[in-house]
């Protein structure tokens, strides 16, 4: 019999669909935010994307063709979601030699350390984030306003996050009404009109891109709606106990980049469960720790250390949580 069975690494697709079709639509469904991000912070958006994404083709072609020395596949558009990803954990005025460095850890740590893609433990873009957070926190938290095109890329005007003003009034014993009356509404949340990264700043072109890729079957419906679901319940109890210490769902969901983790993020095919039980788990994972270390942490935002942690947990959860053989008996 000579028939071979070849074993290949996630993501699998059992349809007719293709990797490379599937990478492309996760593309296309974030196309609305990224072009908001052009409107909000104008050449610094354009820069810092180009640059990240540019950076993330290049080291993953050198690294797979002189380092791997295997065939370069730049063209199944993992680099290019890795750069745009990149780009929206950013701010717009992000020096372009910090961008550089951070795509070349995105892909050379995150991503090509453990064999490329299908075999990544954890969110190649995030890795490059949390490092440059860590590395270089002036920078990564010094944040434009969204002036458009007015403003410029290296010398915007710059201004705190809705998160980082909450999280340093209640620090200095600041009732949370009289900081919220400082702050945009939901709606201008919702809408983009605050400062932040370039993904933080489009919430309604983000859910525009959700409902694409879940029309397309690109994601399903259990990650994104675990993680939104956990925080909303959890940070709902904790204004319940104390409205004067704890903000509401609304202001938790609406802003910093829980929209950008939760649907772009956190449902990256390599790093989620497989199994749809799974996919809850860790959804409530990534949830809880995100109010936790927003709420009692030093940093304002917790997202993106919330999806990490929960990606170390993703082959024990693979492991735990299975669907049931075929002509299995249930016990």
């Amino acid at each position: 019999m000579n028939t071979k069975v070849l074993v290949a690494p996630s993501p699998h697709i059992h349809s007719g669909d293709t990797i490379q079709k599937n990478m492309y639509g996760v593309v296309f469904a974030m196309l609305p935010a990224l072009f908001l991000s052009f409107f909000y912070f104008g050449m610094g958006a354009i820069i810092v994307t180009l640059t990240a994404v540019a950076s993330c083709y290049l080291f993953e072609f050198l690294i797979q063709k002189y380092l791997l020395r295997v065939e370069p596949s730049v063209n199944d558009g993992s680099a290019l979601i890795t750069g745009i990803l990149l780009a929206f954990n950013m701010p717009a005025n992000l020096p372009i030699w910090i961008i550089i460095i951070g795509a070349l850890v995105a892909i050379g740590i995150g991503k090509m350390t453990f064999g490329g893609l299908g075999n990544n433990v954890f969110n190649p873009a995030l890795v490059g984030r949390v490092f440059l957070l860590i590395s270089f926190p002036v920078q990564m938290t010094t944040w434009p306003k969204a002036l458009g095109f007015e403003s410029s890329y290296l010398d915007a005007q710059t201004g705190a996050t809705p998160l980082a003003v909450i999280k340093e009034g209640l620090n200095k014993g600041d009732s949370l009404t009289e900081l919220m009356a400082k702050l945009p509404s939901n709606m201008d949340m919702f809408l983009g009109n605050m400062g932040g990264s370039l993904g933080e700043v489009a919430g309604a072109a983000l859910v525009i891109g959700m409902i694409y890729m879940l029309v397309k079957k690109i994601i399903s419906w259990h990650i994104p709606v675990a993680v939104l679901g956990t925080v909303a319940i959890f940070s709902g109890i904790l204004n319940m106990v104390n409205p004067e210490a704890y903000a509401g769902p609304a202001f938790h969901i609406l802003s910093g980049g829980l929209l950008l983790g939760a649907i772009f993020m956190a449902t990256d095919y390599v790093t989620s469960p497989m199994s749809n039980k799974g996919m809850l788990i860790y959804g409530i994972g990534i949830g809880i720790l995100t109010v936790v270390i927003r709420v009692f942490g030093a940093y304002p935002e917790g997202v993106s250390f919330a999806i990490l942690i929960m990606n170390a947990f993703v082959p024990l959860i693979n492991v735990y949580v299975k669907p049931k053989r075929f002509g299995e008996k249930r016990k």
